[in-house]
């Protein structure tokens, strides 16, 4: 494989990397790469990049501009949604207490240390969510049942012991018989527990702390189209708090200058962005996929909205026997295609998977379109065509080989 050093200015990066160009129909997916980074924010990487700067500067700087964006009264910015967690349920144990930052994780004697959460938020985004909780060494509290939690589960959970509640906002939980956020809230503030809200795959940036939140977590990658990063705000002691983890567990969690400096300039440009043309673009997507699925035989498409209520849509595709696929074999002939095309897979199983518009470079639409209708009216089936999905590690287990 050629190296970095010795490519030509003809190639692209993936090509001297010998890293496959791949279209992006699934979402901001880490294993993706995270976003497409706006100009905006790449620019700013750049200046930056070569320049001594005081990082606790440039953090009041970056507090400054996630305030007016978020309504918080101070924010900060850190490697990513999950060391966000991480540092803001650390804060609830700690406080300003140097010390006790110092002693963490293994050492909460004196501090409160349990986090409440509901089962049915207890997902896994790449990694357990409860694993952020215990990195913190707090120990997880579920409340109620996957499939339903009611007011008292919570209620019952807190005691003495609780140093905050956590509350997850992802396509990935359980989507019914979940307490809503402002019940979450008003059960925990009665009794003097503040509550966190991940937030990383959330295009509003001001509704949570409106409606209760203390602590709110973004991902500074995802929709922001910033580096990846995650964004912390909220109330003010409790966000000086987290941020003082960066002296103990987040020093492994630790944020450089260019990331900040990206994701302060990923944030002001959504103020500027044209949401609406971005928008159009992605309903011109949706339908011209839906389109060249119609009349496929054992083929199905509708469009959807995002089940956490972002202003997007998606489109969901229905693989029956009669097309000679299965979903899983679908997905799998999609990828392993040129240039290969990487579907929202998460519930094959189902029957179905996801066409994501939000992360496409100009001419890729059509690109995906020719894609689907090629394999779907190919005379020939890959050999895996009909696979019945499976969780199957040992890909992982092979790396780097």
């Amino acid at each position: 494989m050629k190296t970095y050093s010795d490519s030509g200015s003809n190639t692209t990066i993936r090509e001297r990397l010998g890293l496959r160009p791949i279209i992006n129909v699934s979402g901001t997916m880490t294993a993706l790469g995270a976003s497409i980074i706006v100009p905006e924010a790449i620019s700013a990487m750049a200046e930056i990049a070569s320049q001594w700067v005081e990082m606790d500067d440039l953090q009041r700087a970056a507090s400054a501009v996630i305030a007016r964006l978020t309504g918080g009264e101070a924010g900060f910015i850190t490697a990513c949604c999950a060391s966000g967690i991480t540092m803001a349920i650390a804060g609830a144990m700690t406080g300003t207490n140097l010390l006790a930052i110092e002693r963490l994780p293994d050492d909460t004697e004196g501090l409160k240390s349990e986090v409440v959460i509901q089962l049915g938020h207890i997902v896994n985004y790449g990694a357990p969510i409860d694993q952020s909780i215990r990195v913190a060494g707090a120990k997880v509290i579920p409340a109620g049942t996957v499939s339903v939690t009611q007011d008292y589960h919570v209620r019952e959970a807190i005691n003495e012991r609780t140093a905050a509640a956590l509350y997850i906002v992802a396509h990935h939980t359980v989507q019914y018989g979940m307490l809503s956020l402002e019940e979450f809230c008003e059960i925990c503030h009665a009794k003097g527990v503040p509550v966190i809200v991940d937030a990383a795959s959330e295009y509003d940036l001001r509704s949570f702390l409106s409606r209760g939140a203390d602590i709110v977590v973004y991902s500074g990658h995802k929709f922001l189209s910033g580096p990846t990063s995650g964004i912390v705000t909220g109330r003010k002691d409790l966000v000086r708090a987290a941020y003082l983890q960066n002296r103990g567990v987040a020093r492994a969690m630790k944020v450089g200058k260019e990331s900040i400096a990206g994701t302060m300039a990923a944030l002001d440009a959504w103020e500027k962005r044209d949401h609406a043309g971005i928008r159009a673009r992605e309903e011109a997507a949706l339908n011209l996929w839906k389109d060249a699925l119609q009349a496929i035989p054992g083929i199905g498409a509708e469009i959807i909205p995002d089940p956490t209520n972002n202003p997007l849509d998606r489109l969901q595709v229905f693989v029956r026997p009669e097309s000679r696929f299965t979903a899983a074999g679908l997905a799998s002939a999609l990828a392993a295609g040129s240039p290969p095309i990487i579907v929202r897979n998460h519930e094959v199983e189902r029957g179905h998977f996801f066409l994501d518009p939000c992360n496409l470079h100009p001419g890729e639409a059509e690109v995906v379109a020719q894609q689907l209708r090629a394999v779907l009216t190919a005379k020939e089936r890959p050999a895996d065509a009909m696979k019945v999905a499976r969780k199957d590690s040992a890909g992982s287990l092979r790396w780097p080989d």
